[in-house]
């Protein structure tokens, strides 16, 4: 091959990684900003039922129906669908690829982005269901059939129909402890605050660093205590073999008001998902993809 024709196939190569980098720079900023307008919609529901006057579920549901309620809202559901697909697609470039960063390439990073592409799967799945609903006009996601509590009636079933499966019981209690731990991780990251390595906040200032900061702990501590609490509650169902014992979203939150911190414990989880949505947002700014 000449020096000219070396030259020319380099040039290919280059502009092919930069277009594959470019798509997997856009999938991840669309997936994080969605993910982000998710949890401050639940964070606010969560808040409003806390102060006794929400009436809707505080899910991803709820916060698809409150987005249908605004002006342009299928086009926005269609938006937070399309982003969550971008996550997926992320996800499992990462699963393939690796992750960005020196140990982005390590099996255990890749058999994590491999799990989060999966969890993202079925929430981009029922976000499209619902927008593919709403611009059918069958109303599927309006409400018809489905009122305060669907989320967790859904948890319900699935763990009903797990149960009936050979071992059912013991699988239902690995997948509780595994939510659980994945609650617990997360919480602890938040705390060390392992976030910043994903981070490229050159040129930021200080006081954008110091909120970026709040966010990440404060969300990811709220985040990490939801995850434990319904792995707690899935665990549970299976000891007692009980699947009414499992709860969604929606029940879960609602539980950390039954404690004897009241409402305010609610209050606190809640304002700290919308915290996590905020830092959701900071991560599609500033995430190195």
């Amino acid at each position: 091959m000449s020096g000219a024709s070396a030259a020319r196939v380099a040039r290919q190569g280059l502009r092919s990684a930069d277009r594959g980098g470019r798509a997997r720079e856009i999938t991840a900023r669309s997936g994080l900003a969605a993910r982000g307008l998710l949890y401050v919609l639940i964070g606010a529901l969560a808040v409003r039922i806390a102060f006794g006057s929400g009436g809707e579920e505080a899910d991803r549901q709820g916060a698809l129906r409150a987005l249908n309620e605004t002006p342009g809202g299928t086009v926005l559901i269609w938006a937070v669908g399309l982003g969550l697909v971008g996550m997926v697609l992320w996800r499992l470039s990462e699963a393939v690829f690796g992750a960005a960063g020196p140990d982005g390439d390590k099996p255990l990073k890749r058999l994590t982005a491999g799990a989060r592409a999966v969890f993202y799967t079925s929430a981009a799945f029922s976000v499209l269901a619902f927008a593919t609903a709403e611009t059918s006009g069958s109303g599927g996601g309006s409400g018809g059939g489905s009122g305060r509590g669907s989320g967790d009636a859904q948890s319900r079933d699935f763990t009903a129909k797990a149960m009936e499966l050979p071992a059912g019981r013991w699988l239902v209690g690995l997948v509780g402890l595994a939510i659980a731990i994945a609650g617990v991780v997360i919480a602890v990251k938040a705390a060390k605050r392992s976030f910043r390595k994903h981070l490229d906040m050159s040129g930021s200032s200080a006081r954008w660093r110091t909120a970026v900061d709040v966010l990440g702990v404060v969300g990811g501590l709220s985040r990490g205590a939801v995850f434990a609490a319904a792995g707690g509650f899935v665990i549970y169902a299976a000891v007692r073999y009980d699947p009414d014992q499992a709860k969604g979203v929606d029940a879960t939150l609602r539980s950390f008001a039954a404690t004897p911190a009241g409402p305010w414990l609610l209050v606190a989880v809640a304002v700290g998902l919308v915290l996590f949505g905020l830092f959701s947002w900071a991560m599609a700014r500033w995430r190195k993809v």
